[in-house]
């Protein structure tokens, strides 16, 4: 076996490093800030609101059906009206609403009502929770589309 060439050896540059604090550091602070925020919130609804064994887990439920009502409106605002700063959007979006809905409780909820025998409640649970989120997504973004359009006539 022989030796490579040795001007075949290319020794290429590492690129550049973003300082710490325009990199990634500052999303990954917000992002953690606001999932404390949302996630507190969440947890307070809980306390409120409480689940009954084999009952409908409603406080999940209008979490998540109210937390991507407010995705709806805030998706529209930041890119159709407002320039945000680079950090509102993971703070807010990613962290605060991310943090406060709760889609993998959502999935336990759905295990522990199938595993407790109540597959009819877990069920209904189940489309509804899907049909209510996707339906207040959008009717929150139409609805805002339009309120800002006859903001702007």
């Amino acid at each position: 076996m022989t030796a490579p060439d040795t001007e075949s050896l290319s020794v290429r540059p590492r690129p550049a490093r973003l300082p710490l604090l325009r990199g990634q550091a500052p999303v990954v602070a917000v992002v953690a800030l606001g999932g404390a925020l949302g996630a507190t919130a969440r947890y307070a609804l809980t306390l409120g609101w409480p689940l009954q064994p084999g009952g409908f887990p409603w406080a999940t439920f209008w979490t998540n059906v109210a937390g991507c009502a407010v995705i709806g409106v805030f998706m529209v605002v930041i890119t159709d009206v407002w320039a945000a700063h680079r950090l509102v959007r993971p703070f807010f979006g990613t962290g605060v609403l991310g943090g406060f809905t709760t889609f993998s409780t959502y999935a336990v909820d759905f295990r522990e009502l199938v595993d407790s025998g109540h597959t009819g409640t877990a069920l209904a649970y189940l489309v509804a929770t899907l049909l209510a989120a996707l339906t207040a997504v959008w009717l929150a973004a139409t609805a805002t589309r339009r309120a800002l359009n006859r903001r702007q006539r």
